[in-house]
């Protein structure tokens, strides 16, 4: 192919795309609702079913922190005034609150990302 050719071509392909961009950016998104339907899943938005998942798995963190934060009281309420059990029982009352703090701010930090995408490709 000579070089005269190359130029038609790519030039023919730059205005055909130019001109096809004013109907890709109006093109609907189909996001196969329709299609989960017809197999019988729900009709939920995905990313708001993943939106779901993930609220239900800091849940789930959230409450073994707090289990571990009442274990570490009970072992505190339980040692008797021995030294070593009622450290071993503040660690683990320290560990739980550690965690907690971090599976908070996991939570926001994951909320305000899966929000700013949702918000992003809703066109809202």
């Amino acid at each position: 192919m000579s070089k005269h050719t190359i130029t038609r071509f790519a030039v023919g392909a730059a205005a055909t795309t130019l001109a096809l961009i004013p109907a890709i950016a109006s093109a609907q998104v189909d996001l196969g609702l329709n299609y989960a339907t017809a197999i019988g899943l729900g009709t939920q938005d995905v990313r708001t079913t993943v939106s779901n998942v993930i609220r239900a798995f800091m849940g789930l963190l959230g409450l073994v922190a707090v289990v571990i934060i009442l274990y570490g009281g009970f072992k505190w309420m339980t040692s008797q005034g021995s030294d070593e059990k009622v450290t071993e029982a503040k660690k683990l009352i320290v560990a739980g609150v550690i965690g907690l703090i971090i599976i908070l701010s996991a939570y926001a930090i994951a909320e305000f990302v899966v929000g700013a995408i949702i918000n992003g490709t809703s066109g809202q």
